[in-house]
């Protein structure tokens, strides 16, 4: 018999939404049979689905009870879980590298180290792309990670708290967040900021009025908001939207974020204590130096029909990180997390299909349309394939379902659906026990 260190290792690095539903399906199917060696590769140690981070920041959810623990899932599902951020790559040796990792009062928890592999998935998602914009960095904030969102929310309720007990009025911009980019992530933001800043007002902080004191802006460079979307869920956004007293500004294009504010190409400057940039994502840095892999302009890794590397037959690229045409469109796959669990779901098949010395199929993007979460107000979308291919517009509680959905179908890929099932109902009891909103 030969022993576990013969075994094809796959190693897949980020455990986003495609990375860790493909890890799980390997570690069940591969490495529990003795077919295969897994690893997972995580700067982090928990993962939270990324589409959940706008209602992290605006306080409608608590990320604590929405983690998944990195180590105990690897422990649940036969694979290994190893803590670090890759840094390098190389492709000779079939090595990564990994930095050494620090604890908050900078003691070394694990050094720099390296592993090998035979076939290798990169799946670390995207960043955001400030496209040069100055002062974004330091004053504005990025909803890249949970602890981004978290931070961002803190800062809010602080916001409250010291605007409630302070001597003088709310000074003007004191409670405004202006959002740059209203793509997904912004527009929905914007919606449930406006319903989660009125909450933690009306627990009590009275000396604030939020139709006077609190001001939300959404700002857009393109002439309509949600511009990847159907022009008719655009419009019936920003309508919504602007019932709720957002300020919508589309056609607006940013020069400037200082401690000030917002800038704008026109010169008018849009008062705001907070920012948030959401307007473009990108590859994280030091793919651009991964041992002559190919990239894009937006730093992503090239990737074939197959979603392998350009470059290296036994490299996979998928998510975020991954630059990949639609072959029925030649159009790019968006950055969206449909596409990162189809991905996740074709990977898996062509590994399975290396193993077996079989060639590997090209991967085709398909579209079933988007949906926009504005809170407690409306969920929006267009799902597509209907009516002889075109779309189809819904709204309601039916749109709804259908976004929960989403987080449900990533939920089952990773637990199952009786343990989905019981953590539903667990938490459908524990909401009349609890505040809806977060508070501290």
């Amino acid at each position: 018999m030969s022993s576990e260190s013969d075994l094809h290792h796959i190693v897949v690095v980020g455990g986003g939404a495609g990375g860790l539903e493909l890890v799980t399906r390997l570690g069940d199917r591969l490495a529990a049979k003795g077919k295969a060696r897994v690893t997972l590769v995580e700067r982090s140690r928990t993962h939270l689905w990324k589409p959940l981070l706008h209602e992290i920041a605006a306080g409608s959810m608590d990320a604590a009870q929405h983690e998944v623990n990195y180590l105990a899932h690897a422990h649940w599902h036969n694979f290994r879980f190893r803590f670090g951020e890759m840094i390098g790559l190389d492709r000779k040796n079939r090595e990564i590298h990994l930095a050494a990792t620090f604890d908050d009062e900078g003691e070394e928890i694990t050094p720099k180290r390296s592993f090998t592999y035979d076939t290798l998935v990169i799946a670390v998602g995207s960043v955001s792309n400030d496209f040069g914009t100055p002062g974004v960095r330091r004053h504005a904030i990025m909803l890249e990670t949970p602890e981004h969102a978290a931070r961002f929310n803190r800062k809010i309720v602080n916001a409250c708290f010291r605007a409630h007990t302070q001597g003088q009025p709310v000074q003007p911009g004191q409670l405004h967040v202006t959002i740059i980019g209203a793509g997904a992530t912004g527009t929905e933001l914007s919606a449930e900021l406006h319903q989660t800043t009125r909450a933690v007002v009306a627990y009590g902080l009275d000396k604030i009025n939020p139709s006077r004191d609190i001001r939300i802006t959404l700002v857009e460079g393109a002439d309509r908001i949600l511009p990847a979307l159907p022009e008719s869920v655009s419009h019936s956004t920003a309508l919504l939207l602007k019932g709720l007293d957002v300020d919508v500004r589309t056609g607006a294009k940013v020069n400037e974020v200082s401690s000030e504010g917002v800038r704008l190409e026109s010169g008018e400057l849009i008062p705001s204590k907070f920012v948030v940039w959401a307007a473009g994502v990108r590859g994280p840095d030091f793919l651009s130096d991964l041992d002559g892999l190919e990239v894009s302009r937006s730093n992503q890794l090239v990737v074939l029909p197959t979603l392998q590397a350009t470059l290296d037959p036994d490299i996979f690229a998928i998510g975020d990180c991954a630059s990949c045409l639609n072959s029925a469109s030649g159009q790019p796959v968006p950055p969206r997390a449909q596409a990162a669990h189809q991905q996740a779901s074709h990977v898996f098949k062509q590994i399975n299909r290396r193993l077996e010395n079989k060639p590997l199929q090209p991967y085709f993007y398909r579209d079933f349309g988007s949906l926009v979460s504005l809170g407690k107000y409306a969920t929006i979308g267009s799902l597509m394939g209907f009516r002889n291919g075109k779309n189809l517009q819904i709204e309601g509680y039916f749109a709804w379902l259908m976004y929960r959905s989403l987080y449900k179908i990533h939920q089952v890929a990773l637990h199952g659906r009786v343990k989905v099932v019981l953590d539903t109902l667990g938490r459908l009891m524990s909401r009349r026990t609890v505040p809806q909103i977060k508070l501290h």
